[in-house]
C-alpha cells in the first residue's frame, strides 16, 4: 500500500527516518504542503542524506532542498544579528521563545527548525525598555499582521521580533514570575538572555497554539513532540525526562489544563513513537471535555493537508485558555 500524507509527515519529520518506506508517496500533495507548515528542511536532509533519495522525484527533492539551504542561511543570519545585538545588554531578563530558542536545542542541525521570528518574553515593566533598546539597532514598530498576542512587534526589515508579557494573564503575574525565577541562562546570548526550562517550555508552546485555535505550522508539533520526549537526540538544557507532576501542576496554576491537553493528544495522534510520554502527562480532566476536546479539536488538526481553520478562534481560545 503506498503511504499517506499522514506517513510521508512521519518518515521525513523523523530524526531518524526508516529506508524504503516511501515508495509511490504523494509527492504533488507532500511538497507545497511540507514547505508551508516547515517541515521542508528537515525532509529534504532526511531524503538526500538519510534515505537515499527515498524514492522521491527529482523536482520535489531540489525543491525542499533549495529551502533548506536558504533555512541554514537565513536561520544563521537572525540568530548571529540578534546574538550581536543583545550581547552587551546588562541587568535584564529576557526570555528567548520558540523557534530561536528550540532550533539549536531541539534539532540535530540548526537548519532543521525554520526561525521565521525571534519571540521573547520580558516582564511588562521591560517592553517600552526593550522595545527602545532595539530602536537603537534599526528596529521600528510593525503592525502584528498574524495576531500573536505580542506587547510589542518591531522589525528591521528582515527580522521581526514579537515581545511578549503578561502572557498567562493579568490575574496570574506570580505564575509567570515562577517562568523567569526557573529560567536558565543562553550565555551564548550574553548576560541577559535566558529561555525556559524545559516544563515551562512545553507549556508555553501549548499556550501558543492554543491562542492561534490551533492554525499553527506542524513544525510547532515537532517542537512538542521533543520536548515531551526529552530531545533524546540532544544533549542540552531539554535532554531530560519531563517531569509530569511539576507539569501537571503548573497546567494547573497557568490554567492550561485544557490547552496542555490538546496539544499532547494532537502530538500523541501524529507520532506513535511519543504516545506514551504524551498521554501520561495529560492532565485529569473530565470525560465529557476530553471527548469535545477530540472531536472538536484534536481529530480535525492531526489531519494533514486540511485547508479551512477551525471555527470560532476566540470562543475556542478562551476554553483552551480561560482567556
Amino acid at each position: 500500500m503506498a503511504p499517506s500524507l499522514l506517513d510521508t509527515f512521519r518518515v521525513l519529520s523523523s530524526f531518524e527516518p526508516p529506508r524504503g518506506k516511501l515508495r509511490g508517496a504523494p509527492w504533488e500533495a507532500y511538497v507545497d504542503w511540507a514547505i508551508a507548515q516547515g517541515l521542508a528542511p528537515l525532509a529534504a536532509y532526511n531524503l538526500e542524506y538519510r534515505m537515499g533519495g527515498g524514492e522521491a522525484p527529482e523536482w520535489a527533492r531540489d525543491r525542499m532542498m533549495s529551502i533548506y539551504t536558504g533555512s541554514v542561511n537565513d536561520n544563521v543570519m537572525k540568530l548571529v544579528h540578534f546574538k550581536r545585538i543583545v550581547d552587551q545588554l546588562e541587568g535584564r531578563k529576557i526570555l528567548l521563545l520558540g523557534g530561536a530558542a528550540f532550533a539549536e536545542a531541539l534539532y540535530p542541525h540548526v537548519g532543521f527548525r525554520p526561525v521565521l521570528d525571534i519571540q521573547v518574553l520580558v516582564r511588562r515593566m521591560d517592553v517600552d525598555g526593550f522595545a527602545g533598546y532595539l530602536s537603537n539597532h534599526e528596529f521600528v514598530p510593525e503592525e502584528d499582521t498574524t495576531n500573536s498576542g505580542a506587547a510589542r512587534v518591531v522589525s528591521d526589515g528582515r527580522t521581526p521580533i514579537h515581545i511578549y508579557a503578561d502572557v498567562l494573564g493579568a490575574n496570574r503575574r506570580e505564575q509567570l514570575a515562577g517562568i523567569f525565577e526557573r529560567a536558565r541562562p543562553m550565555k551564548v546570548y550574553g548576560q541577559s538572555v535566558f529561555r525556559p526550562e524545559l516544563e515551562d517550555a512545553l507549556l508555553l508552546t501549548a499556550l501558543d497554539q492554543a491562542h492561534h485555535g490551533y492554525d499553527v505550522p506542524w513544525l510547532s508539533f515537532v517542537d512538542l513532540r521533543e520536548l515531551i520526549t526529552g530531545a533524546t537526540w540532544m544533549g542540552g538544557i531539554y535532554s531530560r525526562p519531563m517531569d509530569v507532576p511539576a507539569l501537571l501542576a503548573r497546567a494547573e496554576a497557568f490554567g492550561l489544563e485544557r490547552a496542555l491537553y490538546t496539544s499532547l493528544a494532537i502530538v500523541a495522534r501524529l507520532f506513535p513513537e511519543a504516545e506514551a510520554q504524551a498521554t501520561a502527562a495529560f492532565p485529569p480532566l473530565r470525560r465529557a471535555t476530553r471527548e469535545l476536546l477530540d472531536r472538536g479539536v484534536v481529530g480535525p488538526v492531526s489531519t494533514p493537508g486540511r485547508s479551512s481553520a477551525l471555527r470560532g478562534v476566540d470562543r475556542l481560545r478562551r476554553l483552551l485558555t480561560g482567556r
